[in-house]
């Protein structure tokens, strides 16, 4: 018979070749007298041990004995701690981490509202007013950057907010279906009340003469309002025409309104009937401007993986006439707007997306001049030229941004990653 003490490849070879006879498998080495050992497995000289089978007294006595419990909690932090390090490589690799050296440039003033920004617009060469999800109206001097005033009156965020050029008249409309007449110089209540809709306001426009306003709601009516007594004059209701933007021609008493149903129309504001409807996009229309001259109508459109997301030039002369496409944005074009033009410059539309960045297009050629991503800042939303060469910004995520639009070939001083042969930078937030 065998003597298996002095056999020099120890009893487990033994044990090993007398299974292989029997057709028996080995048993499995006993690592601890505790019965949840009977789960172990070896893995290159370590024995690992499911946490939820031991507890207590259990856990300590086999990390003495040299055990690495799997599925502990000090493991899993590692795993989740190593996880998020290489997402954030991950995603910078990718080119969607703006260039945080540039931050350092940026002016950061005291915020404007505590919450996302859902629109702005210009009330003067110095001051600027926006709405968000925080329900407030507030008055901003953006090259001072603070606060000149909040008006509280809503009870929903609110959607709009525009501004009668030359006066201190502010007109908000909100998911709380109404839209307020605020004025600057008349203390911190709202002047006026325009109630009637069913739904959130979308859309609100001021005629040329600041004697009437017009609203847009999804539940699909336009509504014609005399703005000193308030009284609504007009409505006219189209059935799916779920309103998502309403501006009014220069010198003109036509209303141009983007809507839900991928269509814009015309409207006569004399008769309140619709008068000239553009052929439907492939995708929902998001927001409408119309140039100084009255000439032209730029719309964007919704959108999704770079599908859609366009914007498009029509001449308001021949109705129904598409001039160019803008195209470049990788998700929604949420916003539109022609640039004030100096003499001798080339006309030019910017454009703002879900996909945090703003464009600058050549008006007639449709070029991309240049881009600003705003990596983090999340869906911008909406856009306000100040001048040809200031626009300010508002975001979901980063408050409102001044953005300054240089000529030249490389990249100014800045925030934001840069593309194109215009120098796009960031110099303040609030």
């Amino acid at each position: 018979m065998a003597d298996f003490h002095s056999n020099p490849l120890g009893w487990d070879t033994v044990q090993l070749s007398l299974c292989c006879l029997l057709k028996k498998p080995p048993r499995k080495p006993r690592i601890t007298q505790h019965s949840s050992a009977r789960s172990c497995r070896c893995l290159r000289g370590e024995t690992q041990l499911p946490a939820r089978r031991l507890k207590g007294a259990r856990v300590r006595r086999a990390r003495s004995a040299g055990c690495v419990i799997a599925g502990s909690k000090a493991d899993m932090g590692k795993l989740q701690s190593k996880f998020r390090k290489r997402s954030e490589l991950y995603r910078a690799s990718q080119g969607e981490k703006a260039d945080n050296a540039f931050d350092s440039q940026v002016v950061q003033y005291e915020p404007a509202h505590h919450g996302s920004i859902n629109t702005v617009t210009n009330l003067s060469p110095d001051l600027c007013v926006s709405g968000g999800t925080d329900q407030a109206v507030v008055v901003y001097d953006w090259k001072q950057g603070r606060m000149c005033q909040s008006f509280q009156g809503h009870n929903r965020e609110v959607t709009k907010a525009i501004c009668y050029p030359g006066s201190t008249w502010i007109f908000s409309a909100s998911r709380d279906k109404t839209v307020l007449m605020w004025d600057l110089n008349q203390g911190d209540e709202h002047i006026q009340e325009f109630c009637g809709h069913e739904l959130v306001v979308n859309g609100l426009a001021i005629s040329p003469d600041g004697r009437k306003l017009c609203t847009g709601s999804r539940d699909n009516w336009m509504c014609l309002w005399d703005i000193e007594s308030a009284k609504c004059e007009q409505r006219q209701n189209i059935s799916r025409n779920l309103v998502t933007h309403v501006c009014w021609v220069p010198a003109s008493s036509s209303v141009v309104q983007t809507s839900e149903d991928k269509t814009i129309r015309v409207w006569d504001s004399r008769t309140w009937q619709v008068t000239n409807t553009f052929p439907a996009k492939q995708y929902i229309q998001t927001h409408c401007d119309v140039s100084p001259n009255g000439h032209y109508l730029v719309s964007s459109s919704n959108g999704f993986g770079g599908q859609g997301c366009e914007a498009t030039l029509w001449d308001l002369r021949q109705p129904g006439c598409k001039v160019v496409e803008y195209r470049g944005h990788l998700q929604t074009t949420a916003c539109c707007m022609f640039l004030p033009m100096t003499p001798g410059d080339t006309v030019r539309v910017a454009t703002s997306s879900h996909d945090s960045s703003v464009k600058i297009w050549d008006q007639n050629t449709a070029v991309c001049l240049g881009t600003l991503a705003l990596d983090g800042a999340g869906p911008l939303v909406s856009l306000a030229p100040s001048d040809s060469t200031n626009l300010l910004c508002a975001s979901f995520n980063n408050g409102l941004h001044h953005i300054q639009l240089d000529q030249g070939s490389h990249q100014a001083q800045g925030s934001g990653a840069v593309s194109g042969g215009l120098d796009i930078k960031v110099v303040a937030r609030f």
